[in-house]
């Protein structure tokens, strides 16, 4: 896996890819620090970060756009899957490479508040808080970059479909607010929820069987809750959509206040998207 991380940032900075991320990340960030922090003599640093999450939807398909995509398009990806590595090992070292440049994209940014420290007292604690809910959403976001990209061979539309997928998680506080909450869409949802589920799993697996069982045993379920307590339909859209949005548990970072059950959220949410890249290579590796 090593060699896969070493492998990534060579490429990183071999091609222009390394230093655009880093100067464009490190120019906003800073122009949003100057307006912020010195303009304003503001002392709360974790304004700026809060700020700048848009920046996710530009520089994260640019990390991800030709982590897989390009080796599907070159057929290099064959060379990979046919090495003694495993494929869990190949998208780990990929997803780490994308991982530490932003890692260390981030650390120059400490610049800032040190900065700051020389013109009065900063709220240290609150400050690695914010760094650290900000890692963790950078860290989600580029799982789902990685996983889009293993889904084709064009990095265009790998980084097309990262911008418009990420846009959507940003902006997820707002639809839920659209959703309805109603019982009978609520079952609805979940009918169509467990057919979706039952397909997905068809399309890997083309066991139609277990497909079946799937959609039965979802049935059963859905009408013995119905049964025992039909209230518990009520507003399940919108708790399942409350599940994806990123922003709202990294507002408790923002805040200084450092949430277990935020870090628990966002590794679970990495590792889902992880796993789903895994399992989309792992089906071309043996179709």
């Amino acid at each position: 896996m090593l060699a896969i991380i070493n492998k990534e940032l060579r490429n990183y900075f071999a091609s222009a890819t390394g230093y655009i991320f880093m100067s464009f990340f490190l120019l906003i960030s800073g122009i949003f620090f100057s307006i912020t922090n010195l303009f304003e003599q503001n002392p709360v640093y974790n304004n700026v970060l809060s700020s700048i999450t848009f920046i996710f939807l530009f520089v994260v398909p640019m990390l991800t756009m030709r982590l897989i995509a390009e080796e599907t398009r070159q057929k290099t990806d064959q060379l990979l899957l046919t090495s003694p590595l495993k494929v869990s090992e190949i998208v780990l070292g990929k997803y780490f490479a994308a991982l530490l440049l932003f890692l260390l994209t981030l650390f120059i940014t400490v610049l800032y508040p040190v900065i700051l420290s020389f013109h009065g007292k900063i709220a240290v604690g609150e400050i690695v808080g914010g760094y650290i809910g900000f890692f963790l959403l950078g860290a989600a976001f580029i799982s789902v970059g990685l996983f889009i990209s293993s889904l084709t061979d064009n990095q265009v539309v790998s980084a097309v479909v990262t911008v418009i997928t990420l846009l959507v998680l940003w902006i997820m506080e707002g639809i839920i607010m659209g959703l309805p909450t109603d019982r009978k869409s609520s079952i609805v949802f979940m009918a169509i929820l467990v057919i979706a589920i039952a397909a997905l799993f068809y399309n890997s697996t083309k066991n139609i069987f277990i497909s079946a069982a799937i959609v039965i045993i979802g049935a059963i379920i859905m009408v013995a809750v119905y049964l025992i307590n039909p209230a518990l339909y009520d507003g399940v859209i919108v708790r399942i959509f409350q599940w994806f949005s990123l922003l709202e548990r990294y507002q408790s970072f923002s805040y200084g206040i450092f949430d277990v059950s935020s870090v628990v959220y966002f590794i679970t949410f990495s590792c889902a998207f992880i796993f789903l890249t895994i399992q989309t290579i792992e089906k071309r590796r043996w179709s």
